[in-house]
């Protein structure tokens, strides 16, 4: 009981309790009570964000025995993850009440989806990875299959239940080798006992390779990618933006805490499969979107290319054995991440305003004369289009030259040019978007009547978007000052 130390899971704690008081005040609400459950979720969400920004900046702390840790990398991540489900339960409000989804179940889950994520970003132990990245999952099956009249949405859950439950097959295979090889699951003696070459090189290898592609999985980098656009596509868009955001900081954390410093001793292994997947991830993200004509269907393959930045950022940091760079490349992979959360955010968000009852706005075409029917949303559409291909002054150029810069520097100059190319490649289908809200006529005359909140949103997504393009020194260097205290703890 000494060692639990449960300030230093404070913030878990609180949102603990306060998704099951959303559960309970849903339950007990009276017929036409006047309070909004989903602005209930957003108070809760204060409760966590108060207690990580309270601790931000301390030094890196453990509890629970040494199975979590509480540092920078955390906190950072948190408020990220925080932001990224606020903006979520903002843009989803309007179009789940006009699909009977403005239910408690859909903020809880939310929430509970979102510790999942929390857990999985301090763990320190491969059980709690494990615990966290279920929790998080079951959160999120629930979601995408809320609309239960629904047949795609079902169908979508379906495949996202089965391959997400391979996935973490994969996974815990892959811990029980680690485990069976280092006689223990604490990330730190794991680390001790790969360091001093007590293990065994074949078993770790095996474990390594079903760890990543786990990982992979959850990520949705290629050959692992195929629920990725099935499962985008099909399910309610809430869904598919709560997919799409905080969950790929959380499987970051993993990569980062699992990989860099759990398993540093074999790097060059999981650092050439890192190899592979960025690459494949790259091409065929690029372009298979191209043919799309689903909008959701197109940022799902979007969202395979982008990862593929985030793995070249992470297979950039130990050169030859040697980690001079990995502080610089790992920070650069967690600023890209972030930005591209919210960047994803503002596209995703955008769907979900411009659908109606009875009307999804899935398709490109959709989009058409966007700029005349509401041209303040055609011009934050530009501003995260232009970011997701990399076009200054947009915070998407600053992250894929911060990345670029990691795999130079490490030597990988051949790389980085393959990354130029597909990215160019991939500036095809970004564009075509610019093209259809700026110069084709407009199909659909129904006004856009978002809700007020939603709009304000929206805007401060788009213009952070633009900020953090003009001035990204500040987000990174946070990044940069947790990624030193966490590979220096």
């Amino acid at each position: 009981m000494d060692n639990l130390n449960l300030g230093a899971a404070l913030p878990e704690i609180l949102l603990l309790v306060g998704a099951s008081l959303v559960l309970l005040v849903d339950v007990y609400r009276k017929a036409g009570s006047t309070l909004r459950i989903d602005r209930f979720a957003l108070l809760v969400l204060l409760l966590p964000l108060a207690a990580t920004v309270w601790k931000l900046g301390a030094p890196a702390d453990l509890a629970f025995n040494g199975m979590y840790v509480a540092d920078s990398l955390g906190h950072v991540l948190k408020l990220a993850a925080y932001v990224a489900v606020a903006v979520t339960l903002v843009y989803a409000r309007v179009y789940a009440a006009d699909r009977g989804m403005d239910r408690g179940e859909l903020y809880a889950l939310a929430l509970f989806a979102l510790l999942g994520v929390m857990v999985m970003i301090s763990a320190n132990h491969l059980l709690v990875i494990y615990l966290g990245l279920e929790l998080m999952s079951l959160s999120l099956y629930a979601m995408v299959a809320m609309r239960r009249d629904d047949a795609v949405a079902t169908e979508a859950a379906m495949k996202y239940f089965v391959l997400g439950a391979l996935a973490s097959g994969f996974l815990l295979y892959g811990m029980s080798m680690i485990y069976g090889g280092t006689g223990s699951l604490d990330l730190r003696e794991i680390a001790q006992a790969m360091a001093t070459g007590r293990t065994s090189d074949v078993v770790m290898i095996f474990g390594v390779v079903f760890i990543v592609a786990g990982l992979a999985f959850k990520l949705g980098a290629v050959p692992f990618h195929m629920w990725v656009p099935d499962v985008y596509q099909g399910a309610p868009t809430v869904a598919t933006l709560m997919i799409a955001s905080a969950p790929k900081l959380a499987i970051f954390a993993v990569i980062f805490r699992l990989l860099t410093e759990g398993m540093s001793a074999v790097a060059f292994d999981w650092q050439q499969m890192f190899l592979v997947l960025a690459v494949l991830s790259l091409a065929l993200g690029n372009i298979v979107a191209i043919v799309q004509s689903n909008l959701k269907r197109m940022l799902a393959y979007s969202t395979i290319a982008q990862i593929g930045f985030v793995l070249l950022a992470m297979l950039s940091g130990v050169v030859d054995g040697e980690a001079e760079g990995a502080a610089g490349a790992y920070s650069a992979g967690m600023f890209y991440m972030i930005t591209y959360v919210l960047t994803t955010l503002g596209a995703f968000g955008l769907v979900l305003m411009l659908a109606r009852s009875g009307f999804e706005s899935e398709e490109i075409d959709d989009l058409r004369g966007l700029s005349v029917r509401s041209p303040w949303m055609a011009l934050v559409m530009l501003i995260l289009m232009f970011s997701l291909i990399g076009i200054p002054p947009t915070v998407g150029f600053y992250a894929k030259l911060a990345v670029l810069a990691a795999v130079v520097e490490s030597g990988a100059v051949w790389l980085a040019v393959v990354a130029v190319m597909f990215s160019l490649i991939g500036a095809y289908y970004y564009l075509r978007v610019v093209k259809v809200m700026y110069f084709d006529k407009p199909v659909d005359e129904t006004p856009i009547l978002p809700s007020g909140d939603a709009k304000a949103v929206l805007a401060v997504n788009g213009a952070l978007v633009l900020l953090l393009g003009i001035v990204p020194g500040p987000l990174m260097a946070l990044c940069v000052a947790a990624v030193r205290q966490a590979m220096a703890t």
